[in-house]
């Protein structure tokens, strides 16, 4: 089960640098429900997404290059790439902050996933995240793989 909050960032936090970081690319064969392919670095998977917003069902099985590239091949709307950096926040829960680059340049989404949803409806984000998209289904990666911008 997949638990996570989505905030929008006006700006990229200062000093980014030490954080580690992946370089993502993923497209979409199916939107409803969702499956996706990824490449995250020289790691490729092909995962399938339940409904929900808040919470869903998310099942990760892994791929080799050669079956990415196939089914990548197949895939519906466009290719989403960001740069995804790690950042550790308290000793509890880390944001992934994803700098998207192609189609949605510019955007910049914070998520935080959560064990429970207890944990994530007590959650206080940072003063640097901006606006929460949680319940916004249009910050889905799936639905911007099918639309050119928000």
């Amino acid at each position: 089960m997949e638990i996570e909050r989505k905030y929008l960032l006006d700006k990229l936090p200062d000093n980014l640098e030490p954080y580690s970081f992946h370089f993502i690319e993923q497209c979409y064969l199916c939107t409803a429900p969702v499956v996706r392919v990824r490449r995250e670095d020289d790691t490729y998977y092909l995962t399938y997404k339940g409904d929900g917003l808040l919470m869903r069902e998310e099942y990760n099985l892994p791929l080799n290059q050669s079956s990415y590239e196939h089914l990548k091949s197949k895939a519906d709307g466009q290719i989403i790439t960001k740069k995804r950096y790690l950042i550790p926040l308290g000793d509890c829960y880390t944001v992934e902050l994803d700098v998207f680059s192609g189609s949605y340049d510019g955007l910049f989404l914070a998520e935080v996933e959560f064990p429970s949803k207890e944990a994530a409806d007590a959650f206080n984000p940072p003063n640097w995240f901006g606006k929460e998209v949680t319940f916004d289904p249009r910050y889905h990666n799936s639905y911007m793989s099918s639309h050119s911008h928000l």
